[in-house]
């Protein structure tokens, strides 16, 4: 079997793995995309599609570690600044709606979080509003009465997730970059300098010879680290959506819960999300996770009490979708210590910062300064601590570090 050359190979042709190929092919590296099966159609295919600019909830349903939400928020004003533009850099429609979006509280507890929250999101430069409940339902009558109060981003919104990531692969053909479908990664070993990856079986094996390897593969990700030796501490997980029958245009917002998993927001063809990060039944890597009725009755009867007009929807179907999770529940991105040209990007709201983390990566493998500041999100946090010490000083460190930025 011959062997090819690239200047990067890129293994998982999700969104993520779509915006790193489009970064890099655009300034002129020779880019191979490799996809165990379909491109975007696991996490990338089955997440909500989701703009979040505010801060989010800190907990999924069944998340044990919060998310440092004070941390999240200058990577989200940077992530929005580059959604406002990406229509215009892929030439193509991608159903970008920046319509606004509401955090709505139920208790004084987390009315309190509302505060909080509207501290740090003026810090980082992202407007929000804080609204009673009466004013809420004022701005957007769909609102129950348990409603206590809310924060308002004119930011928030929502995109095409089955239109971004064939959007961003496209822009990548443009400029010389190629994916291979169906092409599983088997081998990943040291080359001299750089890396060797054997990728499919048979007749279809591709070796590639290259000096960086961009290891993107969502709840896969510690799995292809393995392939080259490297060991991350990962936690994937699958969560579920709901979609309700089309409606005629009712709610034009997204709708978030600052103490509970729930977004709701109404696409173009009409259909309603209900999602929030509720756990499917299991986690299938190997096949496709089963849903759990548990989780499908307390998200829609959230979403009920939340948005009353919901009751009225007949749901259409759910589903379960993988998600890279870290220990931490923070983003990773990076070059691997140890293991020069090998780059890792993943975890928790990967499709908000999909066209942040492209740009990022492509400034770390060029060498040239990245738009912000990941030096706290690299892969070494994921390496030989986690896997020495549950739950110990190192998750101890993590909530200092958010108590101090909070």
């Amino acid at each position: 079997m011959s062997t090819r050359t690239a200047d990067a190979v890129i293994v998982g042709a999700g969104v993520l793995g779509a915006s790193v190929a489009s970064h890099l092919a655009r300034s002129g590296h020779r880019v191979l995309v490799l996809e165990r099966g379909a491109p975007g159609r696991e996490g990338s295919g089955t997440t909500a599609g989701n703009l979040h600019m505010q801060a989010v909830h800190t907990k999924r349903p069944g998340q044990a570690v919060p998310l440092d939400s004070a941390r999240f928020l200058p990577l989200q004003r940077a992530a929005s600044d580059r959604w406002e533009t990406l229509e215009e850099e892929l030439e193509t429609s991608v159903e970008v709606r920046r319509t606004g979006g509401f955090t709505i509280a139920e208790t004084e507890e987390q009315y309190q979080e509302l505060r909080d929250k509207h501290g740090w999101e003026a810090a980082a430069g992202i407007h929000t509003e804080i609204l009673d409940g009466d004013a809420a339902r004022a701005a957007l009558p769909l609102l129950g009465p348990t409603v206590a109060a809310a924060t308002w981003c004119d930011l928030d919104g929502y995109a095409n997730p089955l239109k971004v990531t064939p959007a961003y692969l496209d822009s990548a053909a443009r400029h010389g970059g190629r994916t291979v479908a169906f092409a599983p990664v088997r081998r990943i070993t040291r080359n001299g300098d750089g890396w060797r990856v054997v990728a499919g079986r048979g007749a279809a094996e591709r070796v590639v010879d290259t000096p960086v390897v961009v290891d993107v593969a969502g709840p896969w990700l510690g799995e292809i680290a393995a392939l080259a030796g490297i060991t991350l501490r990962m936690t994937p997980v699958a969560i579920q959506m709901h979609a309700t029958v089309r409606s005629s245009a009712t709610m034009s917002h997204l709708v978030q819960h600052i103490g509970e998993g729930l977004s709701v927001k109404q696409v173009a063809a009409g259909n309603l999300l209900i999602g929030g990060g509720w756990p499917a039944l299991s986690m299938d890597l190997a096949g496709r996770s089963d849903t759990s009725l548990d989780s499908l009755v307390g998200n829609v009867a959230l979403a009920v009490r939340v948005l009353p007009f919901i009751r009225d929807l007949r749901l259409l179907r759910m589903w379960a979708g993988p998600l890279a999770a870290t220990p931490d529940e923070m983003p990773v991105i990076g070059e691997v210590p140890g293991a020069p040209g090998f780059y890792v990007a993943g975890g928790t709201y990967a499709f908000t910062f999909a066209p942040l983390w492209g740009e990022t990566l492509r400034c770390l493998i060029e060498g040239k300064p990245p738009p912000v500041d990941v030096s706290d999100l690299g892969p070494g946090r994921l390496m030989e601590r986690w896997g020495q010490q549950d739950n110990g000083p190192e998750q101890e460190n993590h909530q200092d570090r958010r108590s101090k930025r909070c």
